[in-house]
């Protein structure tokens, strides 16, 4: 049974704390998302995740940075409140104003049934992250053959229907993340979970916010 919880753990930290490198846009503090307006809960520009998947995130950071790349965050920690309103923006709200850019090929109702918005989301529980690769030599993000938080087949990281160079991008990815102890998801190729997550039954609804964390 699932529980939530707004008291912040001892252990989340603010993940440019223990990754001084790492790039971050957050697009849920945005209005460039699939819904089009800044999302409920998130205070700040700020990735927040628990410290253990922190410190396996800057482990994957290094070997990448030997490789020349750097991670860019767009997603981690993500309050319960903000999944609330996707579920309801789903259900309720008529407006498909960034539909051409995210879902062009898929209705809204569609979104949750094929499993591209969860219900209740992992990041929720503080040790999710979705984020690419950027050329530390360019200063450009990897082409991966999609954007974050498109809706569609094009996502799913075994998606063939793309060049060859965008695969093996997404596979350098996806085998470094592994390597230092994530799980990827099927249908989202910049989405990784910590295996051994410390929450894994509790959905957090605190705010994304520095100030909680950092005293």
């Amino acid at each position: 049974m699932s529980n939530e919880f707004a008291a912040i753990p001892s252990d989340f930290v603010v993940l440019s704390d223990v990754v001084p490198g790492i790039i971050q846009e957050i697009r849920y503090y945005s209005t460039y998302n699939f819904i089009g307006e800044r999302i409920d809960g998130y205070e700040e520009p700020y990735a927040l995740l628990t410290k253990e998947a922190a410190r396996a995130l800057k482990s994957a950071a290094n070997e990448l940075n030997v490789m020349g790349y750097r991670l860019k965050v767009f997603d981690a920690y993500r309050p319960v409140s903000a999944v609330k309103q996707f579920i309801l923006w789903g259900i309720e709200d008529q407006d498909i104003r960034m539909k051409p850019y995210f879902y062009p090929d898929l209705e809204k109702q569609e979104l949750f049934s094929r499993g591209y918005i969860a219900r209740q989301s992992s990041h929720s529980r503080g040790s999710t992250v979705d984020l690419t690769l950027l050329d530390m030599a360019t200063g450009k993000e990897l082409d991966m053959g999609g954007p974050f938080d498109f809706f569609g087949e094009l996502s799913h990281p075994d998606y063939r229907g793309i060049t060859e160079e965008q695969y093996d991008n997404r596979m350098t990815l996806r085998r470094v993340m592994l390597r230092n102890g994530f799980e990827p998801l099927d249908c989202e190729w910049w989405h990784f979970t910590l295996k051994d997550e410390p929450y894994p039954d509790t959905y957090f609804t605190f705010p994304v916010s520095s100030q909680y964390l950092r005293k």
